[in-house]
């Protein structure tokens, strides 16, 4: 089965945040369609408009189709940033909570987490982000229970995780929650990343 994964892009998105996991699902399907099974991810960059981003430090990335398309998402990852921006963007949080509703999973990296909670798909159960925003988000959003010290959380249908490099542990985890643990770890070994199933 291949599931369809929605990146969503925007200017100043931190590079890690949405390339970092692109990379994992990138590698996990060579290593499906090696074995045969075809490719279990669809990933596709959503960007605001069609134009290409211009990422943190400047890397310019293109995009595959704009948040206007109604296509549906299986998968929905939200990366995070500087998201001052794009957090006032009604199109933008708009989309984020009407895809939500209808996807198997809704993930945030980093600061992607003040958007799910500016739209709204985070609920009581625990959150994380970034370390040097976890006040901020606990400020802004005093409901939401903000854990810090840990890499990810995943309640099955929201995951979030804290900041930037943490992404990679998030996807490596959803290749084995989703595909299966010996994808992800032969996955993790052709990127030569140091994954440990356990966390």
């Amino acid at each position: 089965m291949t599931r369809t994964l929605g990146i969503l892009m925007f200017d100043d998105v931190e590079v890690l945040d949405a390339c970092g996991p692109f990379e994992v699902f990138s590698v996990a399907n060579r290593i499906t369609t090696r074995a045969g099974d075809g490719p279990a991810f669809d990933v596709v960059l959503v960007g605001v408009d069609d134009h290409p981003v211009s990422a943190r430090g400047g890397m310019r990335i293109s995009v595959d189709t704009t948040i206007a398309d109604e296509r549906h998402y299986d998968i929905v990852l939200v990366p995070g940033g500087v998201v001052d921006a794009v957090a006032a963007n009604p199109a933008v949080i708009g989309w984020i909570e009407k895809v939500s509703a209808a996807t198997e999973l809704t993930a945030s990296v980093c600061t992607g987490a003040f958007l799910l909670a500016q739209a709204g798909v985070l609920d009581s159960r625990p959150v994380t982000t970034h370390w040097e925003d976890i006040e901020e988000l606990r400020l802004r959003w005093p409901e939401l229970d903000v854990r810090e010290g840990v890499r990810y959380l995943d309640h099955g249908d929201i995951a979030t995780s804290a900041g930037i490099s943490a992404g990679l542990d998030l996807a490596v985890h959803l290749v084995a929650r989703l595909v299966s643990t010996d994808v992800a770890v032969l996955t993790a070994r052709q990127m030569e990343y140091d994954w440990d199933p356990r966390v």
